[in-house]
C-alpha cells in the first residue's frame, strides 16, 4: 500500500489540528471545563444550567427528561444534596455535578439610604510634605502614602489629635512608631523637625482618622437565633479617596439619611446621591468590618421594612439568571421604591470575588431621576424570583445605566468576620 505523499499528510494533519483546536475551544467543551465541582442552591430553586446541544444535563432522581433549570422543589423536600449529570445526546456521560441544597436563610433586603461615619484604627498617611527649611522627616523615615501609623511611642493613635501630642512631647528626639502598610507591621524611628513658618515639631505627612459618606442598606436579620441583627451594606470597602487605601475600622457608625438633592450620571461623568445624616444623627447601629465586600455591623434594633415587612428568602448564587430583577434604593424623599433591571450577565463564581454579575436599568423613572446607577446606591439590594440574591455594587463609568451586582452569599460570608 503506498503511502500517502507528504503534502497529503500535511493537509491530514492540518485539518486534525484544526478540528481539535475547535472542540477544544466550543462552547461545549468551555462549559464542561468550566463547571465547578458543586452548585449551591436554596431549598426550592432552580439551578441554572443551559447545556447546548448535543450535551444533556439530567438531574439524579428527577425525571429523565429533567433539566437543570427544572425547579429543584419538585425534589425530594428532605435532600440535602444531589447530582446532576452532563451526558452526550443523553446517553454518554461526560460530567457529574454535587448540588448542594441549603435551607431557607430569611432576611429583610435593605434599600435605605444610610450615612457612614468611620473612624480609622490608626491614622492614614495621605501623603508627605516638605517643611518650611526642612526635608519631610516622614519622608526620610521611609514612611509611604497608604501607610498607617498604628502606634508611636508604643502607645495607640487613635487620632490626629493623638499623634500630634506625642510628637510636641518628644521634640527632636527619635520616635519610635508602628507602621502597618497592607499586611505587614512596620517599625521605623522618626526624628520631628521644627517648622521654620510655625516653629512647632512636625513629622511633614499629611494624616486623616476619619470619613463619612452615603450609601445603601444591602441587607438585615438575625442570622441566628438570638445572635443579634446584623446588616451589611454598600456591597464595596470604604477607601480613602486620596489613597485607595481601605480604611480600617476603629470605630464607626451608621445612621439613617437622607437624600437631599441628585447629580444625574452620563457617560464618563458618575452621578451621586447627596445625603443628610450627620446633623440628625439618626444611628441605626455600629460598624465593625470594612471590606472589598462592603461594610458590616450590628443594627441596635430591628427596623421595620416598608415593602417587605415578612423579609424574604435567600437565593443562592448558582440559581441566579440572566433576566428581570429589581433593585431597593432610596434617590429621593419619596422614600424606598422597587425599580425594574435586567441581569445581562452571570460570572459562575466557586469562591468569594467581586463582579459576580451584570445588570442594566431598565426603569423609566429610575433613568429620569438618577441616569442609572449613581454613588450613594451602592449597596442596593437586587431581588430575582422573590428572593434576596445580591447588592450592587459598581457603576460603569462610561454607561451610567450598567453596574455591577456581588452575590448574596459572599456578602453574609463576611457579616462573621472581624478586621
Amino acid at each position: 500500500m503506498r503511502r500517502a505523499s507528504t503534502p497529503a499528510r500535511r493537509m491530514i494533519g492540518w485539518f486534525l489540528s484544526a478540528l481539535v483546536l475547535t472542540v477544544y475551544f466550543s462552547p461545549h467543551a468551555q462549559l464542561l471545563r468550566s463547571l465547578p465541582g458543586t452548585l449551591s442552591v436554596a431549598r426550592g430553586q432552580a439551578a441554572v444550567l443551559d447545556a447546548p446541544f448535543p450535551l444533556k444535563a439530567t438531574i439524579q432522581s428527577a425525571p429523565a427528561d429533567a433539566s437543570m433549570a427544572q425547579s429543584l422543589s419538585e425534589m425530594d423536600q428532605t435532600a440535602q444534596s444531589s447530582t446532576a449529570t452532563i451526558s452526550l445526546f443523553g446517553l454518554l456521560p461526560l460530567r457529574e455535578v454535587d448540588i448542594e441544597i441549603s435551607d431557607d436563610l430569611r432576611l429583610y433586603p435593605g434599600g435605605q439610604a444610610v450615612g457612614v461615619a468611620l473612624h480609622t484604627k490608626g491614622v492614614l498617611v495621605v501623603g508627605t510634605s516638605d517643611l518650611t527649611g526642612a526635608n519631610s522627616p516622614a519622608r526620610l523615615a521611609g514612611i509611604k502614602p497608604g501607610d498607617v501609623i498604628m502606634k508611636a511611642d508604643g502607645r495607640a493613635i487613635e487620632s490626629t489629635d493623638d499623634l500630634t501630642a506625642i510628637v510636641s512631647a518628644y521634640g527632636a528626639m527619635p520616635l519610635p512608631l508602628t507602621i502597618q502598610r497592607g499586611n505587614s507591621i512596620l517599625s521605623l524611628t522618626l526624628n520631628a523637625k521644627r517648622d521654620g513658618q510655625s516653629g512647632e515639631y512636625r513629622i511633614g505627612a499629611w494624616v486623616r482618622d476619619s470619613t463619612a459618606g452615603v450609601g445603601t442598606m444591602s441587607f438585615y436579620g438575625e442570622l441566628e437565633k438570638g445572635a443579634g441583627v446584623r446588616y451589611g451594606a454598600l456591597g464595596h470597602a470604604i477607601t480613602d479617596t486620596d489613597t485607595q487605601q481601605v480604611l480600617t475600622v476603629g470605630a464607626g457608625e451608621l445612621m439613617l439619611a437622607d437624600v437631599v438633592d441628585v447629580r444625574k450620571g452620563k457617560s464618563g461623568y458618575p452621578g451621586e446621591l447627596k445625603g443628610s445624616f450627620l446633623r440628625e444623627a439618626r444611628v441605626l447601629g455600629g460598624i465593625r468590618r470594612n471590606s472589598v465586600y462592603g461594610i458590616y455591623g450590628d443594627l441596635h434594633a430591628l427596623p421595620q421594612h416598608p415593602l417587605y415587612p415578612d423579609g424574604l428568602p435567600i437565593g443562592r448564587r448558582d440559581a441566579v439568571h440572566e433576566g428581570p430583577a429589581t433593585i431597593l434604593c432610596t434617590v429621593d424623599a419619596e422614600g424606598m421604591k422597587a425599580y425594574a433591571v435586567e441581569i445581562t450577565q452571570v460570572t459562575r463564581q466557586s469562591a468569594p470575588a467581586q463582579r459576580s454579575l451584570v445588570l442594566k436599568v431598565t426603569d423609566e423613572r429610575l433613568l429620569e431621576k438618577t441616569g442609572g446607577i449613581v454613588q450613594g446606591m451602592s449597596g442596593s439590594p437586587i431581588i430575582q424570583d422573590g428572593r434576596l440574591i445580591g447588592a450592587v455594587t459598581h457603576v460603569f463609568v462610561n454607561d451610567p445605566t450598567m453596574g455591577y451586582g456581588l452575590y448574596i452569599e459572599w456578602m453574609l460570608g463576611e457579616t462573621e468576620r472581624n478586621d
